[in-house]
């Protein structure tokens, strides 16, 4: 299989310090990948070695079936990326710090300009100096500035950093739309956990410098399932009217869980039979797991 990014064994020492610890990464090609850990826990250190930032401590990094070699050999011009905070001449216009990104590119039609930053919703702010920018601005020509060469990669970190509310939706929808309609490659660590759960379709979590677990796009689905919770004061005599009714219940930590579509849908019904069983929930409530959950669980990090 042709991978849009592969590690094997990648490592970063700093002295002692292992800040990334043997990380073997695969990102399939047109697949939107979050990658996710807390502060310190190696991801801004894995993407700069994704990009030929820094050089690995022992490892190897292949991006777009190049192996990244000394002296930034790679697939760049293929490659768009926002690490960390967006650079920019603040001196400059918007439109002129994208037309300096434009003919670094070496791309000669001048009109690809006015495309991104339409694109990018900042056309209105063209000749407005990008030192005088709002952060969520600043941060969308750090995006267009990425996207201005229609790479086939995107490595973001942080992409949502600054955003409003409304600029978090418009960037979700443009990176949906690369991937599905044009097979761009996305691997973007966030903090914001709702948004990677709602767009990624694999998600890896590192934690201490290790990869400690991917989710695929089936084990998002279950992640994101709804399920009812429910408690009696006769646990199993609850169980049995709702296993006589085809319910599939299962007991965890002196609760029923139920993920039967119909319970979900109607659990007005489920409320019903327990009552006419003589076994009345005491506590039933719709639930649905989530990312920030299980991303809490895992790194011991707490709510």
């Amino acid at each position: 299989m042709n991978y849009a990014i592969e590690t094997n064994g990648l490592s970063k020492f700093y002295g002692d310090v292992r800040a990334v610890d043997s990380v073997d990464l695969r990102v399939g090609i047109g697949e939107i990948y979050g990658f996710l850990g807390l502060n310190g826990a190696g991801k801004t250190t894995t993407i700069r070695a994704l990009l030929g930032m820094i050089c690995p401590s022992e490892g190897n990094v292949k991006v777009l079936n190049q192996v990244l070699g000394r002296g930034g050999r790679g697939p760049w011009s293929q490659v768009g990326h926002l690490v960390e905070s967006p650079s920019a001449y603040p001196e400059l216009t918007v439109r002129e710090n994208l037309d300096i990104a434009r003919r670094l590119h070496g791309i000669q039609n001048p009109k690809v300009v006015d495309d991104v930053m339409d694109r990018l919703s900042i056309a209105s702010y063209s000749r407005r100096k990008a030192g005088t920018l709002s952060s969520g601005n600043f941060q969308r020509l750090g995006l267009a500035r990425a996207l201005l060469h229609s790479p086939e990669l995107l490595i973001l970190d942080e992409p949502a950093n600054g955003l409003d509310p409304a600029g978090l939706i418009e960037i979700r929808e443009l990176l949906k739309s690369l991937a599905q309609e044009k097979g761009v490659t996305v691997l973007m660590s966030s903090h914001i956990l709702t948004e990677v759960d709602r767009l990624a379709t694999r998600i890896g979590i590192i934690h201490k410098g290790r990869l400690i677990e991917e989710l695929d796009t089936d084990q998002l689905e279950k992640l994101r399932s709804k399920y009812l919770e429910v408690q009696a004061r006769d646990l199993e005599g609850a169980l049995a009217s709702l296993q006589g009714a085809g319910y599939k219940p299962e007991i965890k930590d002196e609760t029923i869980l139920i993920e039967n579509a119909q319970a979900i849908e109607h659990p007005d019904e489920v409320a019903k039979l327990l009552v006419n069983a003589g076994t009345p929930p005491t506590y039933l409530a719709m639930k649905q797991q989530n990312l920030e959950e299980h991303f809490m669980k895992l790194t011991g990090g707490t709510k």
